[in-house]
């Protein structure tokens, strides 16, 4: 008989501050199953389900999706999961949240990336986009040719409402109002790691060495064995 070790991971991190990519190169690097909970709330909505037609009512109506609504949600999810090694990006977000996760199964670790705001800021506010193709550029790294202006079409670029300054604030403020405490909840239960850094290429090898440690080299998912250590 094998013994097979699963290993549960949660991600978090402000908008803008590398969790997708950083997600990304976990799930690549050890196996894990990557759930997202902005993903599966958007194929539910797309497919109607019962939790989707109330979470789109909720949606069209202005009115924050309830707790326990996104809770069924995801544990539903995790549930089918049970036999394999995941990550959840995205859920917990309210120590409620994190109590209900707590009473389907045991998380091993959480990963916070803390990058500084005044860093997201800078790297969400630089970005422009072409609306007619979705081209995206950044005024940092990868700006126009010429300032404003898309380099295929010669139209204007336009700047998102969601990465406008007022709003990127805003959303950085609410993050760490709505966070902080799931965070010290993590904390009390010493299942916490922050990684802090204003790159990601940067943080990243930090998460892998320390995800190295953690994850037992038998770890198995329904994919097969955890390719631990490679990038």
């Amino acid at each position: 008989m094998v013994l097979r070790t699963v290993f549960r991971a949660v991600i978090m991190g402000p908008p803008g501050s590398g969790k997708g990519t950083v997600s990304d190169r976990i799930t690549k690097s050890f196996g894990l199953k990557h759930l997202s909970s902005g993903d599966v709330l958007r194929a539910n909505i797309e497919a109607k389900t019962e939790l989707g037609l109330l979470m789109k009512s909720c949606i069209d109506q202005g009115q924050l999706v309830p707790d326990d609504v996104i809770s069924r949600l995801i544990l539903s999810n995790l549930r089918s999961m049970e036999q394999s090694s995941w990550l959840l990006d995205g859920f917990p977000r309210t120590v409620a949240q994190a109590e209900s996760l707590d009473g389907v199964c045991s998380v091993d670790t959480v990963i916070n990336l803390n990058v500084p705001f005044d860093t997201i800021k800078e790297r969400l506010t630089s970005r422009w986009v072409h609306l007619g193709s979705g081209r995206v550029y950044n005024t940092h790294f990868n700006p126009p040719k010429v300032p404003g202006i898309d380099d295929v079409t010669g139209e204007a670029l336009t700047q998102r409402e969601d990465d406008t300054p007022y709003t990127v604030t805003r959303r950085l403020k609410a993050y760490e109002h709505q966070t902080q405490p799931v965070l010290e909840y993590y904390r009390s239960k010493g299942v916490l790691e922050t990684f802090s850094g204003t790159e990601t290429n940067k943080i990243w090898p930090h998460v892998q060495a320390f995800l190295a440690r953690k994850i037992p080299s038998s770890s198995t998912t329904s994919g097969g064995q955890a390719a631990v250590g490679k990038a």
